[in-house]
C-alpha cells in the first residue's frame, strides 16, 4: 500500500508529489503522457492584474513561497527554472492610466508598481498612446523545464506511471485501489479534465482555451515582459512567446487560425516592426479556471480517501506553491483548509441529500 495516488503531472500534481515526497510519503503519480496546459502556459508570475490592477490577495506569502520553492528546485536539479522580469504595462485608456496613479500612492501597493510614465515618454518602438508602468515582483516560470526534471526524478524514483486513467477503473470498495496500486488516498490533478469526473464535475468549474504563439523577431525590445491587453515574454534577444486567447466556447485543444491572427494583429499595434516576425509555434490549451477564481482543494464529501487540488487558472506558477504546502499540511497534520479554498464551500449547493 502507497500513501497518495496522484493523477495528472502538470504543475499542480507534480509540485504536490514533490511536497509529499519530500515529507516522507509514498506516491505514484499516473499521467497520460498527453500535453496539458502547464506545459503550455507561459508561468507568468504576475502579483497585479486585470484592468483595474488588483493586487492579489496575499501576493507577498505567495510571492515568498513560489520563489523559495522554484529556487530549491534549482538547486537540487541544477537548472533554472525562474526567471524574474519586471513588467511593463502599457496602458490601453486614460481610464487605465488613472487607474495605476490611484494604486500607485496606495500603500499597499508599494513594491508592486513605480516608473509611471504618460505618453509623451516612448520606449524605444513601441506604441504606448496613453503611457505605461513598470510592476515588479514579476517574472515566469519555465513550466516545461520544471515539468521534465520532475518527471524525470519521479521516473527515477520509480514512481511515475504513464497511463490513461478510466474512472471506472478506480474502485472504492472492498478497498481503495487502481489497477496493483492501493492507495490510502487518491488525489485528482487533472486540470479541465476534472469537468467529466464523476466525483468532482459538480464544482463550478469555468475552463478557458488559450492559444499562443512563438515568434523570432528581428526587433529591438526591452528586456522585459510587456502587458498590452495580452502579453510578450522574451525568451532571448529574437525569440517572443505571445499570448493568450480567451474562449469559453470552443473548449478544444486546436490551434486556430482566428486564435493566430488576433495574436498578431495586437501585436503588430504594439510594435509595427513585429509585422515580419516568424511564427515558430502555435500551441492551445484548456486552463482549469473556477467561477469565484480560488482554487479547488479538499475531500469529497461521501468519499474521504478521494481529494482534488486543482483550479489554479492563469496563476498557478503563482498560487500553487503555497496551496501545495498548505494542502500537504492538511493531509499529513489535519491543519484546517482555508475557506476560500476549501471545496466545502460548495458542498450544500451541489450534494443532495
Amino acid at each position: 500500500m502507497i500513501d497518495f495516488l496522484i493523477i495528472g503531472q502538470g504543475l499542480s500534481g507534480s509540485l504536490l508529489a514533490w511536497e509529499l515526497i519530500q515529507r516522507g510519503c509514498s506516491v505514484v503519480i499516473v499521467d497520460n503522457g498527453i500535453e496539458n496546459a502547464s506545459q503550455v502556459a507561459a508561468g507568468l508570475i504576475n502579483p497585479v492584474t486585470g484592468k483595474r490592477l488588483v493586487k492579489s490577495a496575499d501576493a507577498g506569502r505567495l510571492l515568498t513561497t513560489s520563489r523559495n520553492f522554484y529556487s530549491y528546485l534549482e538547486d537540487f536539479f541544477h537548472q533554472e527554472f525562474f526567471r524574474t522580469k519586471p513588467m511593463l504595462r502599457i496602458f490601453r485608456s486614460e481610464k487605465e492610466l488613472n487607474e495605476a496613479e490611484r494604486r500607485y500612492i496606495n500603500p499597499d501597493y508599494a513594491g508592486y508598481i513605480n516608473n509611471i510614465q504618460t505618453s509623451e515618454n516612448h520606449i524605444g518602438n513601441l506604441t504606448t498612446p496613453f503611457g505605461y508602468m513598470e510592476q515588479t515582483n514579476a517574472g515566469h516560470l519555465l513550466t516545461l523545464s520544471v515539468l521534465d526534471c520532475l518527471k524525470t526524478f519521479f521516473i527515477s524514483k520509480n514512481c511515475y506511471r504513464q497511463a490513461s486513467i478510466e474512472y471506472r477503473d478506480i474502485l472504492l470498495e472492498p478497498t481503495l485501489h487502481w489497477q496493483d496500486i492501493y492507495p490510502k488516498q487518491v488525489i485528482f490533478c487533472e486540470g479541465h479534465f476534472a469537468t467529466q469526473n464523476p466525483w468532482f464535475s459538480w464544482l463550478p468549474f469555468q475552463p478557458v482555451k488559450g492559444e499562443i504563439l512563438t515568434l523570432q523577431h528581428e526587433t529591438i525590445l526591452p528586456d522585459k515582459i510587456l502587458n498590452y491587453g495580452n502579453w510578450l515574454i522574451p525568451l532571448s534577444s529574437n525569440q517572443i512567446r505571445i499570448g493568450a486567447t480567451f474562449d469559453r466556447v470552443n473548449l478544444d485543444i486546436q490551434a486556430t487560425e482566428v486564435g493566430k491572427n488576433r495574436l498578431l494583429d495586437e501585436v503588430k499595434k504594439l510594435s509595427p516592426d513585429l509585422r515580419n516576425s516568424i511564427i515558430i509555434k502555435h500551441q492551445a490549451n484548456i486552463r482549469p479556471c473556477t467561477l469565484d477564481r480560488n482554487p479547488f482543494i479538499g475531500h469529497h464529501p461521501v468519499h474521504n480517501q478521494l481529494g482534488i487540488f486543482n483550479g489554479f487558472g492563469a496563476k498557478g506558477s503563482l498560487q500553487i506553491p503555497w496551496y501545495c504546502k498548505h494542502f500537504v499540511n492538511h493531509l499529513l497534520e489535519g491543519n484546517l483548509l482555508l475557506s476560500t479554498c476549501n471545496i466545502g464551500r460548495y458542498y450544500h449547493k451541489h450534494i443532495k441529500d
